[in-house]
Order: structure tokens, then sequence, then C-alpha cells
């Protein structure tokens, strides 16, 4: 199972009951279009439909919860992008104000009030990138040296959105998480 199969079953533990579920992707983000093959192939296995919205800018994202609110979502799921962690307060405030439970790519989408988020360790990362610098700083040609995949993946929690969203998270699923803020 990917990394976005994951999400939706974790989101799906949270909101067990979801069956319309949003996604937005930046489609200016080359790599958005794998990721929503990827979450299309996962909701067919969870017999959920999804809701393709995108969001260039800021500026769509009131057009992209509009359309979801028609649409009356259960969930949304938010891809992981460099404009979405920026403006993550605003993205928060705007799912906080539709009742939309978010699973997102990255924790600092959940640190500033998105419900949950599965990805791969920012930390991780920054540690393996670190590595690699200091080999190259040594001599080392970056032509020789590996490309790697993330190997920790994190769940983080906000149970503060929850908790405003009416929901209660499973102890199970608490029980699994790396981080759950209060």
């Amino acid at each position: 199972m990917d990394i976005f199969g994951k999400g939706l079953e974790l989101l799906r533990e949270a909101v067990p009951k979801f069956r319309r579920v949003a996604i937005l992707s930046n489609p200016g983000n080359p790599s958005h279009a794998l990721a929503i093959t990827n979450v299309k192939a996962a909701a067919g296995s969870f017999g959920v439909q999804l809701q393709l919205l995108e969001a260039r800018e800021p500026n769509q994202f009131d057009g992209a919860f509009a359309a979801m609110a028609k649409e009356r979502v259960d969930a949304l799921l938010v891809v992981a992008d460099g404009m979405f962690i920026l403006h993550r307060a605003r993205l928060a405030d705007l799912a906080a104000k539709n009742r939309v439970p978010s699973m997102h790519g990255v924790r600092e989408n959940v640190e500033a009030g998105g419900l949950m988020s599965y990805g791969p360790s920012t930390v991780a990362a920054w540690r393996r990138a670190a590595f690699f610098v200091d080999r190259i700083l040594k001599g080392a040609k970056p032509a020789d040296l590996p490309v790697e995949q993330p190997t920790k993946f994190e769940l983080v929690i906000n149970l503060k959105t929850a908790k405003a969203l009416g929901l209660t998270i499973p102890p199970s699923l608490l029980a699994r998480a790396d981080e759950v803020i209060q």
C-alpha cells in the first residue's frame, strides 16, 4: 500500500463513515499527477468517491472549500506541497470553518490545526541530507552517492482539532501515533 492508501486508511479510522473525500492538489507541482493517480487507486479500494480540487495560488482556497461544501464531502486529503505548507494556517482555518476533517502529508499542517498527517519524517530527511552534504564536503562525488527513499514515516494527530470537529479518535489509532497534539 502506498503512502496515500495508508493516509486514507488512517483517516477512515478517525472518520469511519466517510464516503466522499476531496483531494486538494497543486497542478503546478509535477509530482501531484502521480499522487492523484495513487489516491484514485486507494479510494477505489476503500469504496469512496473522490472530488478533485486544485489550487495553484492561495486565492483559490476559498473556491476549493466552497466546492467541497457544495458536494458535502466528509473529509479532505491535502497533497504535500510547499505552498500548502506556507499557507497551512489558512487551510486549517478553512477546514475548521467548513467542519472538514483533514489528512495532510506533513506534520506542519497538523501543528497549524489540521486533523492528521502521515508522511515521511522531516527530521529524518534533514539528517540524511546532512549526511550526504558531509560526504560531498569530504570529497565524494554526488553522482556516486545512492538515491534513498524515506524510511521513517510518522503519524501526527491533533486532538484539539478532533474535539472541535466532534470526533473521537479511537485509542488504537492514538496508540500508533508518533505524536498527539493536545
